[in-house]
């Protein structure tokens, strides 16, 4: 009997979201991808900064983890229902800085309200009940993405089974704080910002600046050194050819405001805020939680998600060695993408990972 496949890129609109702040949003939309086994368990995939709900896309435009999801793969479309949602607060389609706030007629530009990483996994739970999806059998994500599944996990335990955390600690810590100051400013102190009234489509050089900033964080010396070599081109380093190049394509793609928006609502990440600490939320943890750390991650340290995951009662930790450091996450499926199919109990596929635990 044939399996009933989807896939299909939509959008669902939720009446009204209160923040955290208590501020209420009216009339909040989430694009989404949904692909897989429609009757089959559902997978929620949480996307990371810069990142969107296209996580299989199509064979003309694959999505960012096309090579971790699909039939047959670790994330097995033919057994499960997949979901993915574009973030609140971003611009790829949900509500955020760059859509119109229908009180005024106007896009919200800086007045789009401050959100957290709480009001991001919010939104989702009503979406997905909006889309009568009544259980989850799994949240996965990496860095923002991970924040996102972690809280889904401390807010929201009943509706799911499993917490898939990858590249990603428990509270930001300040060297990620710092690092997100830099980007913040960079954005903010450019003229050419007007504090946040720019001119729809322009494109902002703090905006790329922050960008580069982040692309040194996300992979560790080794990879740079063996990519770029000191080599020249034209009288420059290859290196910084490299980093002009990351910042101008996201700063033709991606909203200032936007970019700000998440950057603070990561700096907001700390599952032990308002709940008694880290190791109080670890304890009473519900969920099984699987995490996933990869060597010379520089601002997730694998140390920290791996002793919050050692207080959590179902959990087990895994360390990836890869010279990819925090993009791990988004490369070498091989090295890991076996671990998230033993979980889910996939054994449609056979392969073996390199992980620790």
């Amino acid at each position: 009997m044939e399996k009933p496949y989807t896939y299909e890129v939509s959008s669902i609109t939720i009446p009204s979201l209160t923040l955290e702040s208590g501020n209420t949003l009216k009339n909040v939309d989430l694009t989404y991808e949904r692909t897989g086994n429609k009757d089959g368990p559902t997978i929620l995939v949480c996307h990371a900064l810069t990142g969107t709900h296209i996580v299989k896309g199509t064979s003309e435009d694959r999505g960012w983890w096309d090579g971790l999801i699909g039939p047959g793969s670790y994330i097995d479309t033919d057994h499960f229902n997949v979901i993915a949602f574009n973030v609140l607060g971003g611009c790829e389609g949900s509500t955020g800085p760059a859509s119109t706030n229908q009180h005024t007629g106007e896009r919200y530009g800086p007045d789009f309200p401050g959100i957290t990483i709480r009001d991001m996994v919010h939104a989702q739970y009503k979406a997905l009940q909006q889309l009568s999806i009544d259980h989850i059998e799994a949240v996965i994500g990496g860095s923002l993405g991970g924040m996102q599944a972690l809280e889904w996990g401390a807010l929201y335990p009943p509706y799911i089974n499993k917490v898939f955390a990858l590249a990603v600690t428990p509270a930001l810590n300040d060297y990620g704080l710092a690092f997100n100051h830099i980007g913040i400013t960079s954005i903010e102190e450019d003229p050419e910002f007007q504090k946040g009234h720019y001119p729809p489509g322009a494109i902002l050089k703090g905006l790329e600046i922050a960008r580069m900033v982040g692309m040194v964080t996300y992979r560790t010396q080794e990879l740079f050194d063996q990519r770029f070599q000191r080599e020249k081109q034209n009288e420059r380093f290859n290196v910084e050819s490299y980093l002009d190049y990351q910042g101008k394509k996201l700063g033709k793609r991606f909203d200032p405001n936007s970019y700000l928006t998440l950057l603070k609502a990561m700096n907001s990440h700390d599952i032990g805020r308002g709940r008694g600490g880290i190791e109080e939320v670890a304890k009473d943890y519900q969920c099984e939680l699987i995490s996933i750390s990869y060597e010379g991650d520089l601002i997730y340290s694998p140390h920290y998600l791996k002793e919050f995951t050692h207080l959590v009662p179902k959990s087990e930790h895994y360390f990836i060695s890869t010279s990819f450091g925090h993009d791990g996450f988004l490369v070498e499926f091989e090295k890991w993408g076996g671990i998230i199919a033993s979980h889910l109990n996939n054994y449609h596929v056979q392969r073996v990972f390199t992980g620790t635990k």
